[in-house]
């Protein structure tokens, strides 16, 4: 028979404690999530991150850690969704442009002119229609968790912009995203596809002459000192979808998830509130600092930019829905 000796004996003993101590660590071990976005700290998407963050390793100590990168430091906005399906982050929030690939009924977010004010989105998106479009994707292993605001956009140029007429032939940066392009296309203007982390220097360098973002994007970018004029337009919507790998999200102890889903509920109702007062002192910054005119459309001018973009609606009413975008207009009034 074969006997052990005293020497194999410790040996064995070392390795299974050795194993133990291990088996006990990874069970110990905290989950980290890493949340990376393309914008700066000082925007509501970046202070909402930061929240989360706060909130998640203060009520679950030990068993999650959270690492945020903003400014696309991980990852920038063309790579970010491919690095989730990946599982090399575990959350992001694109703006909802970036979807339409994953689920065509997004594009709503889109349509220019659509809604009148934040409180008509607020309403749309706690809406049963638009809560289905935060689970429209898990088929393709994304979920949606929150809509967080940046806001509504704003125009923006090295000449007044006041009619459609005024933008014609004039290069403007825009998202990937076929209804933007279309968007620019029914004013006679050029739209050309850059990701975030490149538009202050394709304005500086005159690669586009224009762009279209809240007042806090503009503002904490410094795309205002390379652009002489800003039309508030409010023509657009520009919020973030938080999502998720589905496979991660459903695969966190159930305890966990559903703390981590109570956090994420909190921060979008305090990213929501603060988003409007970041865009107004954003604004009031960029009066102060004096290198930009902003411009007020009379209700006349701003019927016109309305008119001329009106068939952007009817050419994606096929592919978005026309129940979604009724239900989107409906909440103007309050529906």
């Amino acid at each position: 028979m074969f006997k052990l000796t005293a020497k194999a004996i410790a040996c064995a003993l070392s390795l299974s404690i050795a194993g133990l101590a291990h088996a006990a660590e990874s069970a110990t071990a905290p989950i980290v999530i890493k949340f990376a976005h393309v914008v700066a700290e000082n925007t509501p998407k970046g202070q909402g991150a930061l929240m989360f963050k706060q909130l998640a390793e203060e009520r679950l100590p030990g068993q999650v850690r959270v690492e945020v990168y903003p400014n696309s430091s991980l990852f920038g906005d063309g790579k970010e969704m491919e690095a989730l399906l990946l599982g090399d982050v575990q959350l992001i929030a694109p703006s909802l442009a970036k979807f339409e690939h994953y689920a065509k009924a997004i594009q709503v977010f889109d349509l220019p002119f659509l809604f009148d004010d934040m409180a008509a989105v607020d309403r749309f998106q706690q809406a049963e229609a638009g809560q289905k479009l935060l689970r429209s994707m898990e088929d393709k292993n994304i979920t949606g968790l929150a809509y967080w605001h940046n806001g509504l956009k704003q125009l923006s140029a090295n000449k007044p912009l006041l009619e459609p007429k005024d933008a014609r032939g004039l290069k403007f940066r825009v998202q990937a995203s076929a209804v933007l392009e279309e968007q620019f296309k029914a004013v006679r203007a050029n739209p050309r596809k850059m990701s975030f982390a490149e538009v202050y220097q394709g304005l500086q360098t005159g690669v586009v002459n224009g762009a279209e973002n809240p007042y806090s994007n503009i503002y904490s970018q410094k795309m205002h000192e390379v652009q002489s004029h800003i039309t508030e337009s409010n023509h657009g919507l520009l919020d973030y979808m938080v999502i998720t790998n589905t496979k991660f999200w459903n695969g966190l102890p159930t305890d966990v998830r559903t703390e981590l889903k109570t956090i994420l509920d909190e921060v979008t109702v305090s990213v929501n509130q603060q988003a409007d007062a970041l865009n107004e002192e954003a604004k009031q910054a960029i009066l102060a600092d004096g290198k930009t005119e902003i411009l007020n459309l009379s209700a006349e001018q701003r019927g016109l930019w309305r008119e001329a973009m009106q068939p952007v609606w009817r050419k994606f009413e096929g592919e978005i829905g026309a129940d979604v975008i009724k239900a989107a207009e409906a909440a103007n009034q309050g529906n």
